[in-house]
């Protein structure tokens, strides 16, 4: 019986190591879609590891942190709180959740949550950074300090405890407080833009508008992608009448948040104030999109249409603040000139007798008021003053936009541009779009490829990874299972081996990197002569070892696999442009800027509208310090449409001019 028993048990060791096997392959290429921010891709893997052991901890709390990516915060939330069930001693669950919790208002229950993970890692500065500021929002002024007093006992030098104490005082209305503390703050670290915002605030309360556009200019400079210190800066340069300025700064807090509300309306007015009628009528549209009941934008709409003549869209205005408000006065006289004009003399009369019965009531003292209902239908920025529709608009209440501390990466979309290389070209099921209509990334050796083997999903060429959505996804996975069921069914896998080329570049896509490097390299061993073989396995090889990388693995050695591979590959097809400039990219990530440039020179020689290689070549050349030379290339990218380029040479420029300085 035991000979029975130890055999049963040792034949389902084999089906456990398996299943092991499996689940951590899946986290592992779950984590790695996670790190190049395929979020979709990363919860289809997790979901398949919790499908199969729900009881682990880490696929539930990395499935919470896709999610948390991808704006998902009560999914986020959720997951967490599942990971910490099964493992409560995880403290970055407690902080994602912590996070997610924050993003859904849920101040106190976020605070208990960095609670727990200030007890697990007590001397984590951003724990400590997040906690006060979820006190603040929570109006708990006293334990607010009290965070930020032991912050400052263990951080004498962290400038952002000064700087949050300090707005703790200005909520308490306690200025000079404040105002100590942000100088404090900015002995200690005079190079960060939240404290000269916050500085110019309390300028801009005491009305010392130059100040405040000293300040708020210095905070851009260090902080040049926050929408308000554009819109607080127009303010001050207004009462400065410097107008060309501040409608400059209007300008370009639309550009950063095209649906702030404040920097479109109060454009709309500077607009008005220097003749600029049509384009003002534009911006009141759209405040008036934004809020379809804010009366004061619609007063000044209506002025301005009848104004420029559009007399039906002014008598529309009016009408509606007449409904909202009958015994409004200029809007009735408005419409009564309206009315007139287009020689609607009945109607016109009709408003005038109603301003002149308004105007007896008033005088007898029986004029009914607006009520309460009707003021709180009127939103925020705005007072119902109708004498005052053409003033600027602030906010109700001042506020500061919090930044919370984590060491988690953000949105790419979220990011400021940064001078990164371009991306290698990889083969791939879809088209490459750079957003230049008048160029398609082509290569002979894979429209060869393609006629050869009449295939239905064609391959193309892409220098763009991006995210994959749940669709795409299921129909890559949908086309790998396809793919297997044919080679296995093969009877003659050397005729078939193109099959084993399409499912690695498959598995590539979707971020499979390992299965994608085992089918190339079956492929090799049929076709040793094949460049594009060699291409796409240097390309994931690559890419597994960026990832491998972050995690604090060893890649040297994996890097000279990768750079041998595309060696091979140039050796049999030495008129590809696309793999000088993969070469070159592998140079430039060793920072062996020297060999990187002549592989861009070459793959410009072969190819002269190759935008990214001008790109990379340019930043290769800034890093061996040829700045003009270097900017030059960037010049020449952004001219043949790679428009990303223009923002790299405007960083570089400004380091130019410095340096000659």
């Amino acid at each position: 019986m035991r000979k029975i028993l130890l055999s049963s048990l040792l034949m389902f060791i084999p089906i456990l190591v398996l299943a092991q096997f499996r689940t951590d392959r899946l986290m592992n290429i779950g984590r790695s879609a996670l790190y190049y921010e395929d979020y979709v891709l990363s919860i289809q893997y997790f979901n398949q590891v919790i499908m199969m052991k729900p009881y682990l901890y880490e696929p539930w709390f990395f499935r919470g942190l896709a999610k948390f990516y991808l704006d998902d915060y009560a999914g986020a939330e959720k997951d967490c709180s599942e990971s910490i069930r099964l493992n409560p001693y995880i403290s970055e669950a407690y902080e994602v959740r912590g996070l997610s919790l924050i993003k859904q208002g849920k101040y106190s229950e976020a605070i208990a949550d960095y609670d727990k993970t200030i007890e697990l890692s007590p001397y984590s500065q951003g724990l400590w950074h997040n906690r006060a500021l979820c006190k603040i929002e929570n109006k708990d002024y006293e334990g607010a300090n009290r965070d930020l007093d032991s912050m400052i006992t263990m951080w004498k030098k962290y400038a952002k405890a000064y700087l949050l104490k300090a707005e703790v005082c200005l909520r308490q209305q306690d200025t000079l407080s404040a105002a100590k503390l942000i100088d404090e703050s900015l002995e200690i670290d005079p190079y960060d833009g939240d404290v000269w915002a916050m500085r110019a605030t309390i300028s801009l309360t005491n009305s010392k508008w130059k100040e405040a556009d000293q300040q708020l200019s210095k905070a851009i400079h260090l902080k040049p992608t926050t929408s308000n210190n554009y819109v607080n800066r127009a303010l001050a340069r207004y009462n400065i009448n410097n107008l060309r300025g501040a409608l400059a700064d209007y300008d370009k807090a639309i550009e950063l948040d095209p649906n702030n509300f404040l920097a479109h309306y109060n454009r709309a007015l500077l607009r008005v104030l220097v003749g600029d009628d049509n384009r003002a009528i534009s911006d009141f549209d759209y405040v008036i999109s934004l809020e379809p009941y804010n009366v004061m934008a619609i007063y000044n709409r209506a002025i301005l249409l009848e104004r420029t003549g559009d007399l039906q869209g002014a008598i529309r205005d009016y009408t509606t603040l007449i409904d909202e408000y009958p015994n409004f006065w200029g809007g009735l006289s408005g419409r009564a000139r309206c009315y007139r004009m287009l020689g609607m003399n009945a109607k016109a009369e009709q408003d005038e007798f109603r301003i002149f019965k308004a105007q007896y009531d008033k005088h007898m003292g029986i004029q009914p008021r607006w009520n309460k209902k009707q003021k709180l239908s009127v939103r925020k920025k705005s007072e119902i003053d109708f004498d005052k529709y053409n003033n600027l608009v602030v906010e109700d209440d001042a506020t500061v936009e919090h930044e919370y501390s984590t060491a988690y990466r953000g949105h790419v979309q979220n990011r400021k541009v940064e001078a990164n290389f371009m991306p290698m070209f990889q083969i791939s099921f879809s088209q490459y779009d750079n957003g230049i209509k008048t160029y398609q990334a082509y290569d002979d050796a894979i429209e060869e490829f393609n006629h050869k083997h009449d295939l239905k999903d064609k391959l193309f060429l892409t220098c763009d990874i991006k995210p994959l959505t749940e669709e795409e996804s299921i129909k890559v996975f949908s086309q790998i299972d396809a793919l297997s069921d044919s080679i296995a069914r093969s009877r003659n896998l050397n005729q078939d081996a193109y099959l084993l080329l399409l499912r690695g570049i498959a598995n590539g896509v979707v971020q499979n990197f390992g299965d994608a490097i085992s089918d190339l390299t079956a492929y090799i061993q049929t076709d040793s002569t094949s460049a594009i073989a060699y291409w796409q396995r240097a390309v994931c090889q690559t890419r597994q070892n960026d990832y491998n990388a972050s995690q604090g693995v060893d890649v040297r050695l994996k890097m000279a696999n990768a750079l041998s591979d595309l060696d091979m590959a140039i050796k049999f097809d030495s008129s590809s442009a696309y793999l000088y400039y993969n070469r070159g990219n592998l140079y430039a990530q060793s920072k062996d800027y020297s060999k990187a440039i002549e592989d861009y020179t070459k793959a410009i020689e072969l190819d002269s509208k190759l935008s990214e290689a001008y790109y990379n070549r340019g930043l290769a050349k800034i890093n061996r310090n040829e700045l003009e030379s270097g900017i030059s290339d960037l010049s020449k990218a952004g001219e043949l449409g790679l428009y990303s380029a223009y923002s790299v040479i405007k960083k570089y420029s400004t380091t130019s001019k410095a340096s000659r300085n």
